[in-house]
């Protein structure tokens, strides 16, 4: 496994546990219908939450959240609606952006942005 994939698993692990932690309900986690993937799938009492988790070095020069492109968020709306209709889920969705940090061997969560963006398909 590539330096950068064992990162990211570090931080899909963190991120679950925060998750859990604070009471949400993990459906799935790197759910996919094809190319289409959701790093995690939660529920709370009011939502679906679908869940982009983005971890980075210290030195990387991207924030974290910006790496949610208009084309991943586009993305990530497809596999939430193809989610929601094999699913037959009635709540409404919600979407999530969690940054997590890593500075040498420490990871942590930075942000946990509840509502990242909207759904839009444009």
């Amino acid at each position: 496994m590539s330096e950068s994939s064992t990162l990211g698993r570090k931080g899909e692990d963190l991120a679950l546990s925060f998750l859990q932690n604070n009471r949400y309900k993990i459906r799935n986690r790197n759910w996919n219908a094809g190319k289409l993937e959701v790093d995690i799938i939660a529920e709370t009492e009011d939502f679906i939450v679908f869940v982009e988790v983005k971890t980075r070095s210290e030195d990387f020069l991207e924030s974290p959240q910006d790496a949610v492109t208009k084309q991943k968020q586009r993305s990530l709306v497809l596999a939430a609606d193809t989610y929601i209709r094999w699913f037959d889920i009635s709540k409404p969705a919600r979407f999530d952006v969690i940054t997590v940090l890593a500075k040498g061997q420490t990871v942590t969560i930075e942000k946990h942005i509840e509502d990242a963006f909207y759904p839009t398909l444009r």
